[in-house]
C-alpha cells in the first residue's frame, strides 16, 4: 500500500504505534497475516550514496551512530552489573514508542537521559543498548508511563517527529529502545507452548522455562517502491483511511519463500494493476512500528494502466514532475512525512528537495 512511513501498520507486524502523530504509509500485508496496528513507510534513477543517501540527502535513522552495541556482553550478568553501578552510564525510560526530549540552549534537540542511580527501579526491564567511542554505557528502561521533568521543558516525542532532530547517536539510540520496546510488549508468552516467557540477554531474548525455547526478536522486511514509466512520471497511491491529498509510494511485506524483487512486483501489480519490470535496490531503513525493515527500490513499469481495488487503496495517480509541483503548491497533494524513505525515494526522482512537511 502506499507509504509515506508513519507506522508499519497494516501490513508491520503489530504492536502499539507511536501515539505522536498520524499513522503512516500502512504496507500492506497482502495475503500474509499479521499483527498489524501499524502502517509501513514510504524517485529517481541512482544509485544510493554513502550511508543510504537519497537524492544528496541521508535517510533518516540511517546514518552511524557511533554506539557499539556490544553483543558479546549482553549474556554477563556480572559485566551487565558493573556497568549499570558505572558513573558514567546514561539511561533513558521509553513508554509507548515515546522518549522524552529536551532542546538545549543552543538551539539542538537531545535525548534525556539520567545516570543510573537517578533512574527509575525497573530491574527486569532494562535494555542494554550499547558503548559510545568514550565508553559510555546505554540503556533503555521499558516503562509504563514517562517520567515527569521537574523544570517541566523536556516534553514527549516519538521516532517520526525525534528521529529528524535528534544527533545520529541520540537517533541511533532511540530507534533501537523503541524496537526492543515494541517486541517485548508484544511477544511475552512463547508460540511453542503457550508459556510465560522471561526476559534474557540484556533485553535481546525472551525464554521459556516451560519448554525452554527462546525467542528473539523479529524484524518483518517490506518492500517500498518509486515505480515509473517510459514517459518518467511517478507512480503515487493514496490509502482508502488517509486524508484527502495525502500520496506516497506503494509498499508491502514480503511473503514467506519470496524474494524482494518478487515482492516488488506482486505488490504493485495488486495493489495498482500495473505490471513492473526491472527493479533496483536503493536503500533500506529501519521502520520499529513496530518491527519493519523497509528496502527501498526503484522499479520501472512496462504497463500504465492503474486499477486499484478500493479496500486498501482508494487512487493510484500517475504524475510528471511539473503535475507533482503544480499539486504541491495548490495543495492538492500533501509531501510525504521527512523521515520517511518514501520521501528520499520521490526526491531522486524529483530532482530536488520535497516541501517540508511536519511530524
Amino acid at each position: 500500500m502506499p507509504a509515506d512511513t508513519t507506522d508499519a501498520n497494516a501490513a508491520a507486524a503489530g504492536g502499539p504505534a507511536d501515539s505522536q502523530g498520524e499513522p503512516e504509509p500502512a504496507v500492506t500485508a497482502s495475503t500474509t497475516e499479521r499483527e498489524t496496528t501499524d502502517p509501513a513507510p514510504d524517485g529517481g534513477a541512482g544509485p544510493a550514496g554513502p550511508g543510504g543517501g537519497l537524492a544528496g540527502r541521508p535517510v533518516a535513522l540511517t546514518a552511524p551512530s557511533g554506539i557499539d552495541r556490544a553483543a558479546h556482553h549482553r549474556l554477563d550478568e556480572a559485566w551487565l552489573a558493573a556497568a549499570w553501578s558505572h558513573p558514567t552510564t546514561r539511561c533513558f525510560v521509553v513508554s509507548g514508542g515515546q522518549v522524552l526530549i529536551d532542546e538545549t540552549p543552543d538551539g539542538r534537540t537531545e535525548l534525556v537521559t539520567t545516570p543510573s542511580f537517578e533512574a527509575p527501579l525497573t530491574e527486569a526491564h532494562r535494555y542494554f543498548l550499547g558503548t559510545d567511542d568514550d565508553g559510555v554505557r546505554y540503556f533503555a528502561l521499558q516503562r509504563d508511563a514517562l517520567p515527569g521533568r521537574m523544570d517541566q521543558s523536556a516534553r514527549p516525542a516519538g521516532l517520526r517527529e525525534a528521529g529528524l532532530l535528534l544527533s545520529d547517536r541520540d537517533a541511533g539510540l532511540m530507534v533501537h529502545a523503541v524496537a526492543l520496546e515494541n517486541w517485548q510488549r508484544l511477544h511475552r508468552f512463547c508460540s511453542r507452548c503457550g508459556g510465560k516467557t522471561v526476559i534474557a540477554a540484556a533485553g535481546h531474548v525472551r525464554r521459556c522455562p516451560k519448554c525452554g525455547a527462546e525467542h528473539y526478536p523479529r524484524t518483518d522486511p517490506a518492500v517500498i517502491m518509486a515505480v515509473t514509466d517510459d514517459d518518467d512520471r511517478i507512480l503515487l497511491g493514496r490509502q482508502v483511511h488517509w486524508p484527502e491529498g495525502r500520496f506516497s509510494t506503494l509498499a508491502g511485506f514480503v511473503e514467506p519463500g519470496e524474494s524482494i524483487e518478487a515482492a516488488v512486483r506482486r505488490e504493485v501489480f495488486e495493489e495498482a494493476g500495473v505490471v513492473v519490470g526491472d527493479v533496483s535496490y536503493v536503500a533500506s531503513q529501519p521502520w520499529p512500528f513496530p518491527s519493519s525493515l523497509m528496502l527501498g527500490f526503484m522499479a520501472h513499469a512496462t504497463t500504465t494502466h492503474t486499477q486499484v481495488d478500493g479496500e486498501e487503496i482508494s487512487e493510484a495517480r500517475w504524475f510528471s514532475r511539473d503535475e507533482l509541483t503544480a499539486a504541491f503548491a495548490s495543495g492538492e497533494v500533501l509531501p510525504p512525512f521527512g523521515i520517511s524513505i518514501a520521501a528520499r525515494l520521490i526526491e531522486t526522482w524529483y530532482g530536488r528537495p520535497l516541501p517540508t512537511r511536519g511530524a
